[in-house]
């Protein structure tokens, strides 16, 4: 089990709370999070560096929409985890709740990457509340911007071309190898 905190401690270690979570593989990939106090969106597609996220700041329509999704997603989960409703009632399914299907329609263009998404890390740390709750999740994210090796931006400069990516990383291990 995840050490928790209590809000108060998260706070005053400069986590943010996450309002929404759009995906979750062996960690969030996506979703709606404080970053300076101002919602943001965020999204991380790396799996080799599952702490780096790009994001950028979502419009106050945004924010209202997603959380109204995000609340009916909420409530339907109380109910699931109740035993009260099964997996084929979810609502992302399409077809089971009419303003959730609408929502994602209207929030589809705000889900879009940015042109120019600013790049941070996210530490994250776990309150003692439900897993999904109205407000938000039992997750908290504290930002800092992304710092990479000179071997990673080159790697990552040259990628998509295979010629360069393959010297970049020969330049690298002679380095580790042979250091001067």
């Amino acid at each position: 089990m995840a050490e928790t905190w209590d809000e108060e401690q998260l706070i005053e270690g400069g986590f943010e709370r996450v309002y929404a979570e759009l995906e979750w593989y062996d960690g969030p990939r996506a979703g709606l999070a404080d970053i300076d106090g101002k919602p943001h969106y965020f999204q991380n597609d790396d799996y080799d560096h599952a702490d780096e996220y790009r994001v950028g700041p979502a419009s106050e329509a945004a924010v209202e929409l997603e959380r109204e999704q995000w609340a009916i997603f909420a409530r339907w989960n109380e109910h699931y985890q109740a035993g009260t409703v099964g997996s084929d009632s979810h609502p992302g399914l399409g077809g089971i709740d009419v303003r959730y299907d609408e929502l994602a329609l209207l929030l589809a263009p705000h889900r879009q990457a940015p042109d120019d998404p600013g790049r941070l890390v996210g530490e994250l740390r776990f309150d003692v509340g439900a897993r999904y709750r109205v407000e938000g999740l039992d997750y908290w994210f504290r930002w800092r911007p992304e710092q990479r090796s000179w071997c990673q931006q080159a790697r990552k400069a040259v990628a998509g071309d295979n010629k360069n990516a393959q010297t970049v990383t020969t330049i690298e291990l002679r380095t580790v190898l042979h250091p001067r």
